[in-house]
């Protein structure tokens, strides 16, 4: 009879343990689970963290659409959990708003730092070094050849530079200013020479308001194409305000310039290494042998140096020059003194 009433009891207990035992079983399943979670997402978080760009040192563009989850894999250049890399990123938010442009990137880097970098905005400038002296169809060659531009003219698209850059004159020569510009990937070509000409205005705005005293130029124009004329002269930096100070003494004498280079200019594709007689004689705008005063326009892209000289001649009462070798020039006073440096310079006479 006892037995009868117990063991009910002692099914009731066990059935009580086993549900007990496989609840805490379950439970603790559940925790390794938990945990072995807990220990891969940690190693998938601390792989992307470590994780580094693939390849060497190289430029990298983010374009449009791109976005920074697509670009760990792409970055990394192997296959990344999609899913742990929503997770990095929404950990991350700083690494996510990445921008579009051309960014340098450093072999080793890690991709969180190259995602830091897109993020940033800050993209990697490029220069070009618009030369002295040099003419609109080499300004548009060297900006063809400068790495990352978006080329869009030919080197006989004067006319449209100068439309699109509002300019006046027929002749665009002496309105740009050489130096070097820097840049962004992109960048248009008619956009440097914007800044080129933005530059010249301002500069040489600024030089003639501070120009020195008796000048003989009516207008900041003629002070440019002086400067355009003494660029092509020398390339002697000393030597530019003594180059100035001949023609200046020249144009208050009367004197014509009598330069070459002007002939030259006038010429055009005529020249070929070598000024001859028929080329002084040629009935043309710009043959200084011939013309009084200056020449219409500039024949060149004067830089800073050349302007200030111009603005600022040395003193002197040098009236003639020839070139003596090395780029250097032998400075005269009077036409006999002129005769006998040609004779030792240039004929090789003593």
């Amino acid at each position: 009879m006892l037995l009868t009433k117990i063991m009910p009891w002692l099914v009731n207990c066990r059935l009580r343990f086993c549900r007990r035992r496989r609840r805490n079983i379950a439970i603790l399943l559940s925790l390794v689970s938990l945990l072995c979670a807990i220990a891969w997402g940690h190693f998938q978080l601390n792989r992307l963290d470590q994780l580094t760009i693939s390849g060497d040192a190289r430029y990298f563009t983010v374009k449009k659409g791109m976005s920074a989850r697509s670009l760990v894999s792409e970055l990394a250049g192997q296959p990344v959990s999609p899913f742990w890399t929503l997770v990095w990123l929404k950990l991350h938010p700083e690494l996510a708003q990445i921008k579009m442009g051309t960014y340098r990137l450093e072999s080793g880097w890690l991709v969180g730092h190259a995602l830091l970098l897109f993020s940033s905005g800050k993209e990697v400038l490029f220069s070009v070094t618009l030369i002295e002296g040099g003419r609109i169809e080499d300004f548009i060659r060297t900006l063809q050849q400068a790495p990352f531009i978006d080329s869009t003219l030919d080197e006989d698209d004067a006319d449209e530079v100068r439309s699109a850059l509002g300019l006046e004159p027929d002749n665009i020569d002496g309105l740009l200013l050489p130096e070097t510009y820097s840049y962004t990937a992109g960048t248009r070509d008619i956009d440097i020479l914007r800044r080129s000409r933005e530059h010249m205005v301002a500069f040489l705005e600024k030089s003639w308001a501070q120009r020195a005293q008796g000048l003989p130029y009516k207008t900041p124009y003629d002070a440019l194409i002086m400067a355009s004329i003494i660029e092509k002269e020398t390339g002697k930096a000393a030597e530019r305000p003594l180059i100035a100070s001949v023609f200046i003494n020249r144009l208050r004498k009367g004197m014509r310039l009598q330069t070459d280079p002007t002939v030259i200019y006038g010429i055009k594709d005529r020249y070929d290494g070598n000024i001859r007689k028929a080329d002084l004689q040629d009935d043309n705008p710009y043959n200084t042998y011939l013309i009084e005063g200056l020449p219409p326009t500039p024949i060149a892209m004067p830089g800073k140096a050349a302007i200030r000289a111009a603005l600022h001649p040395a003193s002197s009462h040098y009236l003639y020059f020839v070139a003596k070798g090395g780029g250097e020039h032998h400075f005269s006073r009077t036409l006999a003194e002129h005769n006998n440096a040609v004779r030792r310079y240039i004929l090789g006479r003593s």
